[in-house]
């Protein structure tokens, strides 16, 4: 009917306005109150920021990023200067070997133009004149002096010094010249003269401009080789610092290598050792020194060692004569004066003393001599300060002598019938 239809729009309109309402009132619930609004105003207009959730967040601030550094003002253009610099510097470097290359174009130009002009009779001077002009004839000549015997030592040292004269005549008159391997080892036993001939060496290499100075560093395994990791490589360099523009003689070289030891450290010292003798063999010569026997087995470990080494010296034992010729050196050289029953009496000592252990050759000598001085000084002491002899006063001669009394002391201590106080000295 008309009433009922009434009804129903008037209750469809009554619900559409009870839901518009609740809509509004959900819609109140989520906004701000009135005093947050109010307050978030207000911090905003004092931070100056419109957003209510902190910085801008679309601005670049910073940070920990690596590629920053490409953001800061004039990185490029640095860049872009150092790129230059580096293009600077590969362009004077060419230049640099540029002008290297022609400059020896030049001096091998002009020899060959020297080597044309020259007349095959040009006189280049005589052996002789350079052996006396550079030196090195006095320095062979104190080699003669020094050391008795070792006639094929002598030898080899005069080979080598041959052939830097005639190398110097020849680059005199402009022809090709090479340094000569220059590296030595010495083979013997001790006392037999390999350290006098490595300075006699250095001192003939350094009158012929092989050498700078021509001084000799002798060096052992203690002072090659470190005792951790790290520490060998600065050993054995400072050493060969030492030893630039002269000789290093490494002496026992085969305590450098341990063959029962991969991870011994004087591998490292061995290495460092080659490296050098190939690249600076201009400006130092490497001599190594030990027993013969033990050097061989040392080279058959290390065949780049021996393949470097231009020059071995074998150097003999002394027979008992030319040990007793050895005293006698050693006597005129601190002026003291042995009469010939003296000489007898220590050439007994010599060839008893040969036949027990521990004998070193010219150091025994040397041993020997420094206890006749001794026992001599001993003698001389007692007779005038102590006895009063010819009231206390000494001649020259009393200090220069030695007797075979000064001599027989040693002889008894070696002959003595108890083996627990026979002295090897």
């Amino acid at each position: 009917s008309k009433s009922t239809f009434i009804f129903h729009v008037m209750k469809f309109s009554i619900l559409s306005v009870l839901t518009f309402a609740a809509l509004i009132s959900s819609a109140n619930g989520f906004a701000p109150t009135a005093s947050l609004s109010k307050a978030t105003a207000t911090s905003l207009q004092m931070s100056g920021n419109p957003n209510p959730f902190g910085t801008k967040s679309l601005e670049f601030t910073g940070g920990s990023d690596p590629n920053n550094a490409n953001h800061k003002k004039g990185n490029l253009e640095e860049r872009l200067k150092e790129a230059d610099t580096e293009r600077r510097k590969a362009r004077e470097a060419a230049e640099a070997r540029e002008r290297a290359a022609e400059i020896a174009r030049e001096e091998r130009l002009k020899k060959i133009a020297y080597m044309n002009d020259m007349p095959d009779d040009k006189a280049a001077g005589t052996v002789d004149e350079f052996m006396f002009k550079e030196g090195v004839n006095d320095q062979l000549e104190k080699l003669d002096h020094d050391l008795v015997g070792l006639k094929a030592v002598k030898k080899r040292v005069k080979e080598i010094a041959a052939l830097l004269v005639l190398d110097k005549m020849r680059r005199k008159l402009g022809f090709e010249t090479g340094v000569p391997s220059l590296h030595m080892s010495f083979t013997g036993a001790p006392g037999t003269g390999k350290t006098t001939v490595a300075v006699r060496m250095g001192q003939i290499l350094a009158k012929m401009g092989y050498a700078r100075s021509g001084h000799v560093v002798i060096a052992t395994r203690d002072d090659l080789v470190g005792q951790y990791v790290g520490h060998t490589a600065p050993k054995t360099k400072e050493m060969i610092k030492k030893a630039f523009g002269g000789v290093l003689l490494v002496d026992e070289a085969y305590y450098l290598y341990n063959a029962a030891n991969d991870r011994d450290y004087g591998q490292e010292s061995i290495e460092i050792l080659l490296n050098v003798m190939e690249n600076n063999k201009d400006d130092l010569v490497v001599a190594v020194a030990g027993y013969k026997d033990r050097m061989d087995k040392f080279f058959s470990y290390i065949p780049g060692m021996s393949s470097r080494i231009g020059n071995h010296i074998d150097f003999p034992n002394y027979s008992s004569n030319e040990l007793v010729d050895i005293a006698s050196v050693m006597a005129r050289d601190l002026e003291y004066e042995i009469n010939e029953e003296a000489y007898g009496v220590f050439q007994q000592y010599i060839d008893e003393r040969m036949k027990l252990p521990y004998f070193s050759n010219a150091r025994t000598v040397r041993n020997a001599m420094d206890r006749a001085r001794m026992n001599s000084a001993i003698r001389t002491f007692e007779r005038f300060a102590i006895q009063g002899e010819n009231g206390g006063e000494c001649t020259i001669d009393d200090l220069k002598r030695i007797g075979p009394e000064d001599f027989q002391v040693l002889l008894d201590d070696i002959t003595s019938a108890d083996a627990d106080k026979k002295i090897f000295s």
